[in-house]
């Protein structure tokens, strides 16, 4: 199982931490934040970008191809009522590869961990614990 947490520094500002790793999310100053890091939404579309760039090339590093500096870009549209949120997930590669190769290429990317995981269903075991508050 993973695990993140967001723990508040400051306003909307909060630290994430992951395994040895630390991230700091924040809102745009029109919803109250400093604009001191990516929203959440953002971390979602970057973690999505970031999931497609590497199982695509993992994929192409087995086969041997050469995708230089491969790039994926993600635009979303979050969801409205009555509306799903949208993905425009653009993947570029080098003008070299074959017809063959950037199809393979396209439907690996649809099959990164995160795109399969934001296609399915989720389940959420939420709860509240209480605790003191800190200074």
């Amino acid at each position: 199982m993973m695990k993140a947490t967001a723990t508040r520094t400051e306003g909307r500002q909060h630290s994430i931490a992951i395994r040895d790793h630390e991230l700091t999310v924040d809102e745009n100053p029109e919803l109250g934040g400093i604009d001191s890091g990516p929203t959440p939404l953002e971390l979602l579309a970057a973690s999505l970008a970031g999931c497609v760039a590497v199982t695509v090339e993992m994929y192409a590093d087995r086969k041997g191809w050469d995708v230089g500096k491969l790039a994926v870009d993600v635009e979303y549209a979050p969801a409205e009522r009555g509306v799903p949120t949208k993905f425009a997930v653009v993947l570029t590669v080098p003008s070299e590869l074959t017809d063959e190769q950037v199809e393979r290429l396209s439907v690996i990317a649809a099959k990164c961990p995160v795109h399969r995981m934001l296609d399915g269903e989720v389940m959420f075991d939420e709860r509240v614990e209480r605790t003191a508050l800190k200074s």
